[in-house]
């Protein structure tokens, strides 16, 4: 197996991945060549939804403790700004129905990046009280996580800090992408929202059943012929604030197809996109002012000595970026969707991640 050369990291100590329960530390090398997955070693993976994935080999991994550092500091509540305001958001929500009654398209996930401004020399920002240099040290994105993992924990959460390669994650996503083990590999698409177990619309499960069906298409391009099935489908599950309907996809990898093949297949997930996908792709593209970032990509770990491998969607995922912290809130667009309700969900989906971001949650 060949792929492309690796670049050295420098300042090996600053770089960690905290994934599946383990510490990564002790940083070997990054590459952008998802070949290099089915190669050895231990893999923290972050794909962007749009750009260049990121692999990051690790040489000590062990079982990751609490955090030991200062706590989170984060940006105001005050501080936040969104890329589409509701009255925005509400006419893309009425554009794709246009779309959908057109024939065009069947699902949409339309979203909006929440960006603010990170603290400076240890300021809130969005505030004027300061806090001392040796709390700045709290503005770590492995602090957020750490917050994140009390706050609100999430079964396919995730940190990711390289501050040379510009990658700094903090994930707590409720949803599997991509895992695979040996020659299985699964998906596991979350569409339906609701805030109590029993306040699911039709329009939730009709959302779930086409990306299924979306998931199934995209396994059965990488999988031995008749190995694709569903075996559990629209499961209600508890998260945090919120309740959502999952189902589970998987199939039977081809001889001689490796990591590298299955994301090409299967990227970006079909319940951040939409269906068809491609379709859903460009309408998207038209409708959300810039990309998406590493919202709505993915994040996780490959351990390619034993074949295995869990790659989370990123969702209810927090980045920093050229000085601000950003998180992205959205949801999938049917012809029967309520363009207020549709907005409302996507407060919903924000309200609690923000507090614990901002300091304010009841940890």
């Amino acid at each position: 197996m060949t792929f492309a050369p690796h670049i050295r990291q420098q300042g090996q100590s600053e770089s960690l991945a905290v994934l599946g329960g383990r510490l990564c530390t002790e940083l070997v090398d990054v590459t952008t060549d998802l070949a290099a997955l089915d190669s050895d070693g231990f893999w923290a993976v972050v794909l962007p939804f749009e750009g260049i994935p990121t692999c990051a080999r690790f040489a000590s991994i062990r079982a990751a403790r609490p955090w030991p550092g200062l706590p989170w500091s984060g940006p105001s509540s005050a501080a936040w700004s969104s890329s589409l305001d509701q009255a925005s958001f509400v006419s893309g929500v009425e554009t794709i129905r246009n779309e959908i009654a057109n024939g065009d398209v069947y699902q949409v996930n339309l979203t909006r990046r929440l960006r603010a401004r990170m603290p400076d020399q240890g300021g809130r920002a969005g505030s004027s009280n300061k806090i001392s240099s040796k709390n700045a040290a709290s503005q770590d994105v492995a602090a957020l996580g750490a917050a994140l993992a009390l706050g609100n924990p999430a079964p396919f959460s995730a940190v990711v800090r390289l501050p040379a390669h510009g990658v700094q994650v903090a994930s707590a996503s409720p949803e599997r992408f991509l895992s695979r083990s040996g020659s299985r590999i699964c998906s596991s698409p979350i569409k339906g929202t609701a805030a109590t177990a029993n306040g699911f619309l039709a329009k939730d499960r009709a959302e779930n059943i086409m990306i299924v069906d979306l998931v199934r298409n995209d396994l059965g391009r990488v999988c031995e012929w008749g190995s694709v099935t569903v075996p559990s489908l629209l499961n209600v599950e508890q998260h945090p604030g919120l309740f959502h309907l999952v189902s589970t996809v998987e199939g039977t990898l081809r001889s001689g197809l490796g990591w590298s093949e299955a994301i090409e297949a299967t990227f970006p997930p079909g319940s951040v996109t939409g269906a068809p996908k491609q379709a859903a792709l460009e309408s998207i593209a038209r409708l959300e002012p810039g990309s998406r970032g590493i919202y709505c990509g993915a994040v996780g770990w490959v351990d390619a000595d034993r074949v295995l491998g869990d790659l989370n969607v990123a969702i209810r995922t927090f980045w920093v970026e050229q000085g601000f912290l950003h998180f992205g809130t959205g949801g999938a667009i049917t012809y029967d969707s309520d363009p207020i309700g549709e907005w409302q969900e996507t407060e919903l989906k924000a309200r609690h991640l923000l507090q614990v971001a901002v300091g304010t949650a009841q940890l």
